[in-house]
């Protein structure tokens, strides 16, 4: 039985996998914490979610306190608090699985750089089975008309989402590079007055944030006389969550290094 610690327990993506791993065999909640200013401190994980029936897992105030109890920390929370998180574990070796964006180049290198020293890690800004689907479709998509055609990505999320674009699009924006030869400064985040031709070295990133869209992702090819768009919509943050319980139950027993849903999925060579 893998016993799983969940990071960012009163928070959207917190208590959605706190409530997948509730009913998932193989796996157990042992652990949850939140920040120290939280007001769910000492309350049972079952009054946070509505359940008739205590768990008998009290939300703590930090990881520290109950990193010793799990195999797994499960982590969808705020850059800077993963990246402490990562630090701390650091000294313990726990296989860790992180969903949290936002983070910049260097802290995500960092991140990173612990794993590959101290544990097993799965990080991924999307767990969905969808949209990592999506990451080869657009692959062989770029592969085949990148050369000749335009390529936009736009995404869409709920009005709360801190960050902008989403790492989801960020990802999708390097795999289109990746395939084409490209780097980063090809990327085009935002489009005002009087901007001339599109250069044809350039991927498109545009950004909605309204109402409470959970997520959306459509990477569009445009040619001459056609159009390709492949789409992703995510309907419940259930989609995300399944996908972390099952990378939860994938990582623990790997060695330390750093792995991503391709590796969970066995999409590696598809």
């Amino acid at each position: 039985m893998i016993k799983a610690i969940v990071a960012g327990a009163a928070g959207r993506m917190g208590s959605t996998i706190i409530r997948h791993i509730l009913k998932t065999e193989g796996i157990q909640l042992v652990a949850a914490f939140e920040h120290p200013q939280s007001t769910v401190l000492g309350k049972d994980v079952a009054e946070i979610l509505g359940l008739p029936e205590k768990t008998g897992v009290i939300v703590e105030d930090s990881l520290e306190k109950v990193i010793e109890k799990g195999d797994v920390i499960i982590d969808f929370t705020f850059h800077t608090a993963s990246l402490a998180h990562a630090r701390i574990n650091a000294r313990y070796g726990k296989a860790m699985v992180i969903g949290t964006t936002g983070f910049s180049r260097e802290e995500l290198a960092e991140v990173h750089e612990l794993a590959r020293k101290h544990f097993p890690l799965v990080q991924a800004y999307n767990m969905s089975l969808g949209i990592n689907l999506l990451y080869k479709l657009v692959e062989l998509a770029t592969r085949i008309l990148g050369q000749d055609f335009d390529i936009e990505i736009v995404e869409a999320h709920h009005r709360m989402k801190k960050d902008a674009p989403s790492g989801t699009a960020l990802a999708l924006a390097q795999v289109i590079a990746r395939t084409l030869g490209w780097d980063e400064s090809t990327f085009r985040f935002c489009r005002e007055g009087i901007i001339g031709e599109r250069p044809r070295k350039e991927i498109g990133i545009q950004t909605i944030r309204a109402g409470e869209i959970v997520g959306e992702h459509t990477v569009l090819f445009a040619g001459p006389g056609e159009r390709l768009e492949l789409t992703h919509r995510a309907a419940s943050r259930d989609t995300f969550a399944r996908g972390a319980v099952r990378a939860a139950l994938w990582v623990v027993g790997k060695d330390p290094g750093v792995y991503d849903m391709h590796d969970v999925l066995g999409l590696k060579e598809v």
